[in-house]
């Protein structure tokens, strides 16, 4: 019998970003591996603009939606991926009526308010510790990560790794007669939390090439006349722009994981970026760069071996990051949904 997972998400298409593509993937390597995931997102509710972000929308749902959704499906496990107004809602029925969840994180919230409103990193750790702790688990993607949370005072943390198609971040759709080289490249939303400046104000030799939308990109194209923009790439289009960059620069302190990092690598572009979470768990082996100094970093990395960050790479899979998924969730008792008939008037 196939195996229901419900995943909650407040990240979801048109996004383009981490979350997205990794719930894109996972949904297709547990299908391999014997199991259906189901998505609870936005584009099942009303929604309103995200501010700081308008083409993000946050769902409004109410408690008999989301409850309602949950009965249609009769998961074996849920998992709370997102720390939303759908996560919040589903987390708050879950604790309701004692079904377990698992949650993961992949956004450092607290960061990513502070650098725009007042309000202190402690207040929002606080609030995540409330939201994560509740859970059976909290899946996190690299070690460094796990090692930071406990220390916060967050508990059940589990290892959540990613993955890469190797296919179509390949090196061979390398264009040597592009920009004049060397190529730094950086790929990922362009917003306040990625420390582009960093990047930008480097004096680096050759083009310097920025892919991506947000909502500073028309201030930074403004700034930084001789960067070259190229807006929202998807596809073999983007993987081509990658594979025929020198150096791909990371230069964000606030990241998770990167998987900008690893679609580098497959391309065989090494990395330059510091020595924080994400690029100091994947990076090694020759792969990349990392320092405190990022323009040292940047021009060190133009000297490593494409080889050596390509096969870097091969030790990432989508499988692998389906059976840790699948380890770490936590199974919905056999009896937790009564009958439709007896649902109907459960809920108010």
């Amino acid at each position: 019998m196939d195996t229901k997972i419900l995943v909650v998400s407040d990240a979801w298409h048109p996004q383009v970003n981490g979350v997205v593509r990794t719930l894109d993937e996972l949904s297709r390597t547990v299908a391999e591996q014997g199991g259906t995931i189901h998505f609870l997102t936005p584009d099942r509710f009303a929604t309103i603009p995200l501010p700081f972000y308008p083409d993000i929308r946050l769902a409004l749902p109410t408690r008999r939606q989301v409850a309602d959704e949950i009965d249609a499906i009769e998961p074996d496990y849920i998992h709370i991926a997102t720390e939303g107004p759908l996560g919040l809602v589903a987390r708050r029925i879950c604790l309701q009526r004692g079904l377990p969840f698992t949650t993961s994180y992949h956004t450092r919230f607290p960061e990513f308010v502070s650098a725009r409103l007042p309000i202190p990193e402690s207040w929002s750790y606080w609030w995540l510790r409330q939201f994560h702790n509740s859970g059976n688990g909290m899946m996190v993607a690299t070690a460094t990560l796990g090692t930071e949370m406990a220390a916060r005072g967050f508990r059940n943390i589990k290892r959540w790794t990613r993955g890469i198609d190797t296919n179509l971040f390949n090196p061979s759709r390398r264009r040597e007669d592009w920009l004049p080289r060397p190529i730094f490249l950086n790929v990922g939303r362009v917003a306040v939390e990625k420390n582009l400046p960093a990047f930008l104000d480097l004096n680096l030799p050759g083009s310097k090439v920025i892919v991506g939308d947000g909502p500073d990109l028309a201030r930074l194209k403004q700034k930084y006349p001789d960067v070259h923009f190229l807006g929202k790439q998807m596809g073999v289009d983007l993987a081509t722009i990658y594979a025929s960059a020198d150096v791909f620069v990371f230069p964000s302190r606030v990241d998770t994981f990167g998987n900008v990092i690893l679609e580098a690598l497959a391309s065989g572009c090494p990395v330059a970026a510091f020595p924080v979470t994400g690029p100091r768990d994947i990076l090694g082996d020759g792969s990349g760069a990392l320092s405190t100094d990022l323009g040292q970093a940047a021009l060190e990395a133009l000297d490593m071996s494409r080889e050596k960050a390509r096969e870097k790479a091969l030790t990432y899979s989508w499988a692998e990051c389906g059976r840790q998924f699948l380890s770490n969730l936590t199974r919905v008792p056999k009896n937790a949904f009564p009958k439709r008939s007896r649902r109907l008037g459960s809920y108010s």
